[in-house]
């Protein structure tokens, strides 16, 4: 097993996932198994509890593990499936030896971080490392692992100091360290500054770990005398020293680190049993960035939630749309709206951003309303459901985005005017959404419906059946508390809001699809966690079809995509 530790300077938020999974969909083309572990130093025992405001989005995994939004990358740039062990966290470390410890595994011993914490983080690793990741279920021959946060913080020390005695037990030809660090350019003087690169690499080493690679983030590519400068100051040869400066997109990120020699360095460093040039995975990578800078058709999406100040709390939904739009050769213009804003309270409060929030929905060619929990901006998702009910504008709507398609449905077409969920209303007299018997009310940690489950259709009367390759039934990915009431769901399907898809029992509504509609979906599961660049998520797939008016042809075509 070789292991590749990717750690962090100056800044958090530098992009160590995107190089970790670039690094690993790079060995993996030239023919390698690849697995991929992220480190939190955080005390939670994993993201789920989390606001998306604090570390992004929580992905949800196979096996329902909550964990960090890095994970998802390394899923999506090496098309695999991991598991909730394969993140680490302090509370998960801690939690992990204070049991032994209750257990009496260290009778008449002391536990101290040195070295009982330190050897559970090694042991964690080495365990974890040769778990199968892929569809073939052999171990994995590369375990890259991104410790997060960044070097000199506090919380994170414990885990320097495992790595620094594990480089010795793996010895020097297993183990290899890349250090990413960023090389700011201020406005005022426009010249690149090395200075945190090298107080970065030199209090890594201090810890007692050199750099093999030293991957320098920039905005604008780097000149060869910074290049010069950061080898002789952070004592590496200059082929030892990539520049990762900002591009039009993630995939290009593969290909910059392959251009530079990294395959070559690490057939050397590693012993790795490779040829010095990629295979057809890569130049598969290389067509796929070129033709996403080339696209000249642009769709637009609103995407209406209420955490769209930070990106990142909707990272898979973002990326599944991106790898749809791709695919049918369109250029993804996602608008991000406030739900709030299209309140008639913000109306009255704020007008000018009441009318550019419906403006922006307005001209959206397609609409999509994602997951989330909490009564704020409800109201708001509700009247963009309407519109694209009532306008006839392609919809999709993500497991709250459902549920509250059905409120919507219920309150306008059914007339019952107080219906509504019971997480918001526990007293409506129409409760349309329930909470699950199973949920336990008291622990919000990990007490969901989640991980993979099997969704059924029960007609072949459905769009998203056709979009799904006509299967009889569908795997993906759950994480949620409510469910539609299933002793309602006749009134609804008379009414023309068909459930077309449930659970192995027959009890949970799954999918619903509107009649006489071009594009009206709703999912209870999250499509988007099993979105990969190459294989796009039918539900979001449908979205952008819809969006583009190009949905009955591609049904007809038999859901083949027009070269």
């Amino acid at each position: 097993m070789k292991y590749i530790l990717v750690t962090g300077g100056v800044i958090s938020g530098i992009g160590k996932g995107i190089i970790a999974s670039s690094i690993g969909t790079i060995l993996k083309s030239c023919g390698l198994r690849v697995t991929a572990i992220k480190i939190d130093p955080y005390i939670n025992i994993d993201a789920g509890t989390f606001s998306p405001y604090e570390h992004g989005e929580v992905f949800v995994l196979n096996d329902g593990g909550e964990v960090d939004l890095d994970l998802g990358n390394y899923e999506r740039f090496l098309d695999i499936n991991l598991y909730k062990d394969n993140n680490i966290t302090t509370g998960k470390i801690y939690q992990h030896v204070i049991n032994k410890e209750r257990h009496g595994d260290y009778l008449g011993k002391t536990v101290q971080v040195v070295p009982h914490i330190t050897d559970a983080v090694q042991e964690w690793v080495m365990n974890q490392a040769k778990v199968p990741v892929d569809d073939d279920r052999k171990e994995p021959q590369i375990c890259v692992i991104e410790l997060g946060g960044t070097i000199g913080d506090i919380e994170g020390m414990p885990f320097v100091e495992a790595f620094r005695q594990f480089q010795f037990k793996a010895k020097r030809e297993n183990f290899c360290n890349i250090h990413v660090s960023l090389v700011p350019q201020p406005n005022a003087t426009g010249e690149q500054k090395t200075k945190p690169t090298q107080n970065s690499v030199r209090a890594l080493r201090g810890l007692g770990l050199s750099p093999d690679l030293i991957v320098c983030r920039s905005a604008k590519p780097i000149e060869m005398a910074v290049k010069e400068k950061i080898s002789m100051f952070c004592h590496v040869e200059p082929e030892q020293v990539i520049f990762i400066h900002d591009v039009s997109s993630t995939y290009r990120v593969p290909i910059l680190l392959e251009e530079q020699g990294i395959i070559k360095y690490f057939k050397q460093r590693l012993n790795l049993p490779i040829d010095d040039q990629p295979s057809d995975l890569l130049m598969k990578w290389k067509k796929m960035a070129c033709r996403y800078e080339r696209l000249l058709k642009v769709c637009s999406i609103a995407l209406v939630g209420k955490y769209t100040k930070l990106s990142d709390c909707y990272a898979s939904v973002f990326k599944a749309l991106e790898h749809s739009a791709l695919a049918i050769n369109y250029k993804l213009d996602l608008m991000y709206i406030d739900s709030t804003e299209l309140e008639r309270s913000t109306e009255a409060e704020n007008s000018v951003k009441y009318h550019q929030a419906w403006h922006k929905l307005c001209k959206a060619d397609g609409i999509l309303v994602p997951g989330g929990f909490g009564i704020r901006g409800t109201e708001g998702k509700l009247q963009a459901i309407s519109w694209a009910r009532t306008k006839k504008k392609p919809f999709l709507g993500v497991c709250l985005g459902m549920q509250l398609a059905v409120v919507e449905f219920a309150r306008n077409c059914l007339n019952w005017k107080d219906a509504n969920s019971t997480e918001f209303d526990p007293d409506t007299k129409n409760p349309v959404v329930i909470d699950m018997p199973e949920h336990n009310p008291g622990d919000l940690g990990g007490t969901m419906r989640l991980g993979k489950r099997r969704t059924v259709f029960k007609t072949e009367n459905s769009v998203l059946r056709k979009l799904y390759g006509d299967e009889m039934f569908v795997e993906e990915r759950h994480r949620h508390r409510y469910e539609v009431n299933p002793e309602l769901t006749h009134r609804f399907e008379e009414k023309g809001l068909k459930f077309v898809g449930h659970d192995t029992e027959g009890n949970r509504m799954e999918i619903i699809e509107l009649e006489n509609h071009p594009y009206f979906v709703g999912v209870q599961f999250h499509p988007e966690f099993s979105s990969r660049p190459m294989k796009p998520s039918p539900p979001y797939l449908g979205l952008l079809l819809a969006a583009t008016g190009t949905l009955n042809a591609y049904l007809q075509r038999g859901c083949k995509l027009s070269p």
